[in-house]
């Protein structure tokens, strides 16, 4: 649902309504599974779509918004921490020369 939806704020006991599963067991498969927190699972998911929108030229605004963050200093914290780089640095990066 995330990797379709990546700017949905649900949380983890809304998703869970939404599949049929305790927000424990969702959370422990998360954990098991994939070693992350469920937090943690989502922002990876959030920063892989931002990827994809940056290379195709959208600024950092619009990306922070489509891919769910509230503003766009909380994307570019999230972004340079798990990339390295700022969005801006990135999408300069990926422009065609």
């Amino acid at each position: 649902m995330l990797y379709g939806s990546p700017g949905d704020t649900s949380s983890l006991p809304e998703l869970g309504r939404r599949v049929g599963a305790s927000p424990r067991t969702l959370s422990r498969l998360f954990h098991d599974e994939l070693g992350l927190t469920f937090p943690e699972w989502r922002t990876q998911v959030r920063i892989y779509h931002a990827l994809v929108l940056l290379a195709e030229g959208h600024d950092t605004t619009r990306v922070a918004r489509r891919c769910g963050w509230a503003n766009p200093s909380s994307f570019i914290e999230a972004f340079a921490g798990l990339i390295g780089v700022t969005p801006g640095r990135y999408r300069a990066g990926a422009e065609p020369s």
